[in-house]
């Protein structure tokens, strides 16, 4: 599957093998970690194995979750990942994820990044509902969504498995009637 996905700033391409070594320093970052919750990558192959069963998830013909590096175009660099993950065809919802390097955040990359997640569900994956979850104390997360247009819907208590210990969640979720920002 080919999907390219670009903004002013950012380039939005499936993930490779050229995005293991980047991969792993992104998840195994303190800052990074903190609301990650999936364990940080004991060593590089184990971050090898799990970009492989995305590339091949990425690859399906009727694929359900797809993740995206981010890049800036201007230097080619890699900042950060972002992914959909599709929910039954019938309700016609998905939920999205990112992580970028704490070097990118407060520069608008999330936001940019995850508005053009949502225009892809939405224009081209003819979606009518998009969600999103993030710990309570992940004003960053947090800032992102609302800014995109997502409304909080709920309040989970302790569902994520942290670093720190369980973390409650906050739902978001945006339509496709939704007015977008």
């Amino acid at each position: 599957m080919n999907i390219n996905l670009r903004t002013e700033r950012l380039q939005l391409n499936l993930i490779s093998a050229n995005d293991i070594e980047n991969i792993f320093e992104l998840q195994s970052l303190e800052e990074t970690a903190r609301f990650n919750t999936s364990e940080v990558p004991k060593n590089i192959q184990e971050t090898e194995e799990k970009v492989k069963k995305w590339m091949m998830e990425n690859n399906k013909e009727k694929a359900k979750k797809l993740t995206f590096a981010v890049n800036l175009i201007n230097e080619d660099t890699f900042i950060g990942l972002i992914g959909i993950n599709l929910g039954k065809e019938h309700y016609k919802n998905a939920e999205i994820w990112f992580q970028l390097h704490y070097k990118f955040w407060n520069q608008g990359y999330a936001t940019e990044s995850v508005n053009k997640i949502l225009d892809f569900g939405f224009e081209n994956l003819k979606l009518h509902r998009i969600e999103a979850g993030c710990a309570v104390e992940n004003i960053g997360s947090i800032s992102v969504l609302e800014k995109v247009g997502m409304l909080r819907e709920a309040h989970t208590r302790k569902l994520l498995p942290l670093q720190s210990g369980w973390s409650d969640n906050y739902g978001y979720a945006i339509l496709s009637t939704d007015k977008r920002k």
